[in-house]
């Protein structure tokens, strides 16, 4: 079953592991050190995030180690460069509004 990227990391235990394993690979086990929460938990958690290709396993002799892929980061920062670009134009404009207003007070 293909997951949708965005029900993926609408969960903060998932991003939290992304982004444990954004700085290294990772066992399930050594994932689960960092959460107060079960092994078959962080498992589930790992096989949606394997689904939807955030994640990528590598066996390594007789231990899987769960790595970052960064490639369908970048489709999410694609997806949200639209809206950067909403906020930006909304700042600016922001600012000139307030720019104006304190030259209107002196």
């Amino acid at each position: 079953m293909r997951r949708d990227i965005f029900q993926a990391i609408a969960d903060p235990t998932r991003r939290a592991i992304i982004a444990l394993i954004a700085l290294q690979s990772m066992t399930p086990n050594a994932i689960a050190d960092n959460f107060h929460t079960t092994r078959q938990s962080v498992s589930k958690h790992l096989r949606i995030l394997t689904e939807c290709q955030l994640v990528k396993q590598e066996q390594q002799g007789r231990e899987i180690y769960y790595s970052l892929e960064i490639n369908k980061m970048k489709e999410i920062d694609k997806w949200l460069e639209q809206f950067r670009k909403i906020w930006e134009t909304r700042f600016n404009q922001l600012d000139k509004v307030l720019s104006t207003m304190k030259k209107q007070k002196k």
